[in-house]
Order: structure tokens, then C-alpha cells, then sequence
């Protein structure tokens, strides 16, 4: 399923000089998931979806294209390590994940430009949503705190919780 971006088109220009940054300080996000030989391709497949599709085109190119890895270790209770098969939902959390991350800073930096706020919406239905994501619904967010904790917090939870972790369906919007 698709995910609803409220501001995307508008923030698609935003969102490709966030994805510059990140390319030229070398701090975009390469998932553990990825195949040795896939970094480039990936990062190419994301670029094309901030230019002129979404995150969909991403996930379908990830799986066609065969970039993930079938099996990884894992650490057991015990302290012991087996290979675990990747999870099937993998191609959607990495490009849900990532295309929502510059998404959301694009849509920052155009709320900066227009001395607005952004606010936390549902831009995905989910089975079962998580309290702590419910909560979030509705929040309004400073623009430039949000975008400072997205740039720092590359590939991992943020301060703010927005975006609100894998697979939470959480994205942000212009202030009305």
C-alpha cells in the first residue's frame, strides 16, 4: 500500500537537496539488509523516487533488482549466533523508512521557508498502530528542530519520534 504524502510534490525539490547533503558529507542510511553490491543502486533508486515517483517505486525496484539479502545472523538469548531469514516486509520498511525521512525534511525546510509548523499525521493505515504513534497524530512539530534531529539521527530513531519508527505509517504535513 502506498503511502498518502500530503506535501509531496511541492517538497520534491527540498527533499532532493536533503538527499545532496546527505550525499556529499557520505551520511546516507545503507541498511545491513542490502547486498554488498547494492549500496549504489539503491541510493540511485531513491534519488529517481525523490525526483518524480514514491516510495512504491522503490520497494518494487528493491525486489525485482534482488538488493536484499535473503538470510542474516542474529543474536539468541543465549548469546549465540544463527541466519535468519530476512523479513518478507523488508523492501517496504527500507524504502518507507528512507523516502519518508527526506520527505519529511523537505517538507521542513518548505515550513521554515513559509514560517510554518508541520504537524504529524497518518499517512499509512496499519493493522494494529501503536499507542506511542496514536499520540503523535495531530502534534505540531517545530520545523527546524525536526529537520536538526532528522540530519543528525540518519538510520536510527529520532529524539522526536517523527518519523515514529518502522512500519509506524507516520509522516508529517504543512500547518494548515
Amino acid at each position: 500500500m502506498t503511502m498518502k504524502f500530503v506535501n509531496l510534490e511541492e517538497a520534491r525539490n527540498e527533499m532532493l537537496a536533503e538527499f545532496e547533503i546527505d550525499i556529499q558529507q557520505n551520511k546516507l542510511y545503507t541498511s545491513s539488509r542490502l547486498k554488498e553490491d547494492s549500496a549504489q543502486i539503491y541510493y540511485k533508486l531513491l534519488k529517481e523516487a525523490i525526483i518524480k515517483y514514491n516510495e512504491a517505486h522503490i520497494t518494487s525496484k528493491i525486489r525485482t533488482q534482488d538488493l536484499l539479502k535473503t538470510h542474516m545472523p542474529r543474536r539468541t538469548p543465549s548469546g549465540g549466533t544463527i541466519l535468519a531469514k530476512v523479513p518478507i516486509d523488508a523492501p517496504e520498511t527500507l524504502a518507507e523508512g528512507e523516502f519518508n525521512r527526506f520527505y519529511v525534511r523537505g517538507v521542513c525546510k518548505l515550513a521554515i521557508q513559509k514560517n510554518k509548523r508541520v504537524i504529524a499525521y497518518r499517512a499509512k493505515d496499519v493493522m494494529q498502530p501503536r499507542i506511542e504513534s496514536q499520540a503523535k497524530i495531530g502534534q505540531p512539530f517545530n520545523p527546524e528542530s525536526l529537520l536538526e534531529d532528522l540530519r543528525k539521527n540518519v538510520g536510527v530513531d529520532t529524539a522526536l519520534g517523527v518519523p515514529a519508527g518502522p512500519n509506524s505509517g507516520l509522516s508529517i504535513k504543512l500547518e494548515e
